[in-house]
């Protein structure tokens, strides 16, 4: 099955700098409101949601962790990810990004953490995770505790369409989930 058939299909209006910039803003303003910390572990993306992030004056209050893990051995050996998970699941899935969120917040000690991988292109995907299929992890600290929710969203788009609407993606959630 599809995981974007258990998932809502996103093919929103091309992201640009602007608005990424706005949303960054506004996370590292909520942030800074809430006295709460974030931290990424990211494949696709490259580190592009923590470039974002950091980009913002006064972004070092709130953001002290960004892992970038693109080979399934960084997602590993950085975040814990278990090799039986990438071996059932594939690297771009829910339950990988799931570990990586989770590894991401153990490792930072942030109050929430966001993950995404995916398949940006022009190359890589298949029937059953096409190219522009990219999985988002946001784990919340909840005491000792993690709680972690997902999504999947199919985007169109180039490489770097794909990547830029992933960054937007993964602040848009993270302004959700400080709000809530």
């Amino acid at each position: 099955m599809r995981p974007w058939s258990r998932q809502s299909v996103s093919k929103p209006d091309m992201a640009d700098y602007e608005s990424l910039k706005k949303l960054s803003e506004a996370v590292v303003a909520d942030l800074t409101n809430s006295a709460k910390a974030v931290a990424t572990a990211e494949s696709c993306t490259g580190g592009w949601v923590a470039k974002s992030i950091t980009d913002v004056p006064g972004s070092s209050a709130v953001f002290g962790y960004g892992i970038v893990s693109y080979s399934n051995g960084a997602k590993e050996s950085i975040l814990g990810v278990r090799n039986a998970t990438i071996d059932e699941h594939g690297a771009v899935s829910e339950s990988v990004v799931h570990e990586m969120a989770e590894g991401a917040l153990r490792l930072s000690g942030a109050d929430i953490a966001v993950a995404v991988s995916g398949i940006a292109g022009p190359d890589g995907g298949t029937d059953d995770k096409p190219v522009g299929t990219v999985w988002f992890a946001w784990a919340v600290r909840d005491g000792s505790n993690a709680l972690v929710d997902t999504s999947c969203e199919l985007f169109a788009g180039d490489r770097e369409v794909v990547r830029e609407l992933t960054v937007a993606r993964a602040l848009r959630g993270v302004l959700e989930r400080i709000e809530s």
